[in-house]
């Protein structure tokens, strides 16, 4: 098709793609390129801003490496992560949901640990937490014999990978569901931290005045054939950054119930101030596996 104006655009990119043989690939070829010329011609792009945007995909992709993804952190700083997540979870965004972002740091090989042991492995002052979770399909039936990996932030904010000063898989544990769908598990409370701002995500922060901190959360992953793989972050409900996390992760059902106690402990060597958290996870029908974990 030769074009004669700016009007023939589309339609001669639609039309070369039409022909794309994977019908998905081809619905969503087409998707993007109406919504694109349709961005342009909204805000009428000019040609300094489209290379200034090219410039910033293109940095997108060199901060990406095997400890760093700048790509999935501006998804989740756009709320697209947030969006895609809830799009295809809680019947395809019809029900609320326990399910929430992989994060960066999931890893694989989480050591294997007892219904009630801890998963702290290496000296971590902080306040106790003992959490105790019920795994349940949609129809409220306990899920039994599911692997369940746990890993989360210290006290001070920082994953085992980041910190020296934790052994390797501190704060990390997988479980095994019981028969009435139940894992638990000591650990110490986590703290909120702040997201990488050295590239272009810390850019657009600075523009819009936001913060680049995450509230305090425990992460989970429910591993069970005949699921979908089920993913979530239970986050604390008093830290100051929920209405605000730099990711738009916090829904309503993933806001937890941390109890502050200060009487005698469910362990006999807490003394002070400890806390309790009760969570019930609704797995969904469907294919079980596992994410690429997004660091080495």
């Amino acid at each position: 098709m030769i074009i004669k104006s700016q009007a023939d655009v589309t339609p001669a990119v639609l039309e070369a793609y039409s022909r794309i043989d994977d019908p998905r690939l081809r619905e969503i070829v087409a998707a993007l390129v109406k919504h694109l010329h349709a961005f342009a011609r909204e805000v009428h792009l000019t040609e300094e801003e489209f290379h200034k945007g090219a410039a910033i995909v293109a940095r997108l992709g060199q901060l990406t490496n095997a400890s760093h993804n700048e790509v999935v952190l501006m998804g989740g700083s756009l709320g697209f992560s947030a969006l895609v997540c809830l799009l295809n979870n809680g019947n395809n965004g019809q029900t609320e949901t326990t399910a929430n972002l992989l994060g960066p740091f999931w890893r694989l090989n989480s050591p294997r640990t007892e219904n009630g042991g801890s998963i702290v492995r290496s000296p971590t002052p902080g306040p106790m937490l003992f959490v105790n979770c019920t795994v349940k399909d949609t129809q409220g039936n306990p899920v039994a014999g599911a692997e369940v990996d746990v890993w989360h932030s210290s006290p001070e904010g920082f994953y085992e990978q980041q910190d020296d000063s934790q052994a390797d898989m501190n704060l990390r544990g997988k479980f095994t569901t019981d028969r009435q769908g139940r894992f638990s598990f000591r650990s110490v409370k986590p703290a909120g931290y702040p997201i990488p701002i050295t590239g272009p995500v810390g850019d657009l922060l600075r523009h819009a005045g936001r913060h680049n901190y995450r509230p305090a959360h425990l992460h989970f992953l429910i591993f069970k054939e005949g699921f979908k793989t089920h993913i979530s972050q239970i986050y604390v409900q008093d830290d100051d950054k929920l209405d605000t996390d730099v990711q738009f992760g916090v829904t309503r059902a993933l806001i937890g119930n941390f109890v502050a106690h200060t009487g005698p402990a469910p362990a006999p060597d807490v003394s002070g101030e400890w806390f309790s958290l009760d969570q019930t996870f609704v797995v969904e029908p469907g294919v079980a596996k596992l994410p690429k974990a997004p660091i080495d």
